[in-house]
């Protein structure tokens, strides 16, 4: 199958609502410096429906635990190529180095449930 322009990563994570709106802080930031390197868009979502009857739910594959809600993470970049580079170039930034110490000092979800993948665009309209 042919691939058109365009890549996504895509998380999917637990977030306890307590910890919610520094969570939104601290991915401001993280997004605010990924555009500077590159990244097309950054965006990230509440799951408000995520129940769907015949289909497997979200809440399901992260289990989900009472107090948690889900969020969602888009980040667009022109290709996978371009995303390798953005990173690689994050990485190198003081501010992304401060911003990775205060969370993994921090944690504010469960990683380890966490879904993430890596798409490359297939379908446009």
């Amino acid at each position: 199958m042919r691939t058109m322009k365009g890549y996504v990563e895509l998380f999917v994570l637990p977030v306890p609502k307590k910890n919610l709106p520094a969570y939104c802080r601290i991915s401001q930031r993280f997004g605010k410096l990924l555009k500077e390197y590159g990244a097309l868009e950054y965006r990230e979502f509440l799951g408000v429906d995520l129940k769907v009857q015949g289909m497997t739910a979200f809440p399901s594959n992260i289990k989900l635990r009472p107090g948690e809600v889900l969020v969602s993470a888009v980040l667009g970049f022109r290709s996978k190529k371009h995303r390798d580079q953005a990173h690689r170039r994050l990485q190198g930034d003081p501010r992304a180095k401060r911003l990775f110490k205060e969370y993994n000092e921090h944690p504010l979800t469960d990683s380890k449930r966490t879904l993430y993948g890596g798409f490359a665009t297939i379908v446009k309209v």
